[in-house]
């Protein structure tokens, strides 16, 4: 690029922390190392107009998982790192609410419901059979029972009679939460660089060379946190996951309210602006789902319109005005990867498809590894 003095001196000299990635853990970085370093400069570098992964792309679910989900875990992970997942969720909800405020987000705890199509009896009855010890067993997080059952309300179609109720489950505008992380960002004095891409970077003893698609600079201390695209920078055990979303045009009357889960949470829903947003789908076809590209697939797109139409809105006529994709990180464990990868590298990725819930803690935690 063709840069001015002015511009090398202001934007890309003496930076002390840069972090590749403006979503939520991003941000929170940011704002927890100017709050720990207030003298110090802090340079986010972003590769896209927007953040370009899951942050301003995802449902805007406040929750910390369904009871199937709870009980998927089970198998594959242990009782103690279940109750710490969950914590980390719950405590990662509250630090977002704290540092962002309930209507800067317009956060609303409507509850959150699951659903079971009638196909799936079995998995109905198992969760039913584990609701009652599933509830106190987390009582100590929550300090009153989470999951309750209530009658089909919402009149959804090809489901069970009646829903698994989960009373502290709650929803946010997406957009807002992350105007106003950008908002609280700039006031700080933190500097975002859009559009730039980071292509690779080498450690020295005391600096980080960083090469992008436009420019190259030289930082004290890289933070990466950029989830669901880490491979294409660091080799840790992340990998992307392609979330598929579709919004229809306004309903009137609408009637549904709340968030909503099925088939073991690889289905969402929820009302937003007299809508309905639904995304999901990626059990359909998970190797194809893997990948970094933010298009749309026919199969899942049509899957998730007929799910429309034969569950969710059977006998409301709707158009959809909206489709878009989300990129996340997964692994083969659902716990955050937030550590050192060199003497002054660092990382906070995987979040697991939890990055509403998280973000803000693991962007804190990344912040603190930094000494």
């Amino acid at each position: 690029m063709n840069l001015s003095y002015w511009e090398i001196k202001s934007w890309l000299t003496n930076i002390d922390f840069c972090i590749v990635g403006s979503g939520i853990v991003g941000l929170n970085c940011a704002l927890h190392l100017k709050e720990r370093y207030p003298k110090s400069k802090v340079l986010i570098l972003e590769k896209g107009m927007l953040p370009q992964g899951a942050s301003t792309k995802n449902a805007g679910f406040a929750c910390f998982g369904s009871l199937s989900e709870i009980l998927d875990d089970l198998e594959t992970h242990t009782e103690d790192d279940v109750v710490q997942l969950i914590s980390k969720r719950v405590n990662g909800l509250k630090l977002l609410r704290q540092t962002l405020g309930d209507k800067a987000i317009n956060y609303q705890q409507l509850g959150g419901y699951e659903l079971f199509l009638e196909s799936d009896k079995l998995l109905f009855e198992n969760c039913i059979s584990k609701k009652e010890s599933i509830n106190k067993w987390l009582k100590p997080i929550f300090k009153d029972r989470i999951f309750s059952l209530k009658d089909n309300i919402f009149n959804f179609d090809n489901v069970n009679n009646q829903y698994i109720f989960n009373q502290f489950e709650g929803q946010i505008d997406t957009g807002k939460m992350m105007e106003a992380l950008l908002e609280k960002v700039y006031t700080k004095g933190i500097k975002i660089l859009n559009n730039t891409q980071v292509k690779e970077f080498s450690e020295d003893t005391d600096s980080v060379k960083i090469r992008t698609n436009t420019i190259e600079l030289s930082v004290s201390k890289l933070c990466i946190a950029t989830n669901g695209f880490a491979s294409q920078l660091i080799n840790q055990n992340v990998k992307p996951a392609r979330a598929q979303v579709l919004i229809t045009k306004p309903i009137k009357d609408l009637q549904v309210k709340g968030t909503f889960h099925l088939d073991k949470g690889y289905y969402y829903f929820r009302n937003i602006d007299n809508r309905i947003l639904l995304g999901g789908g990626r059990h359909l076809d998970f190797k194809g789902e893997e990948t970094t590209e933010l298009n749309q697939t026919d199969y899942i797109q049509n899957t998730l319109e007929g799910l429309l139409k034969t569950t969710i809105l059977p006998k409301t006529s709707f158009e959809i005005e909206h489709r878009w994709s989300g990129i996340m990180g997964v692994g083969n464990q659902k716990k955050a990867i937030v550590k050192p990868i060199g003497k002054n590298v660092f990382c906070g990725v995987r979040l697991g498809g939890m990055g509403v819930a998280i973000g803000s803690l693991v962007g804190k935690k990344l912040a603190e590894l930094i000494q």
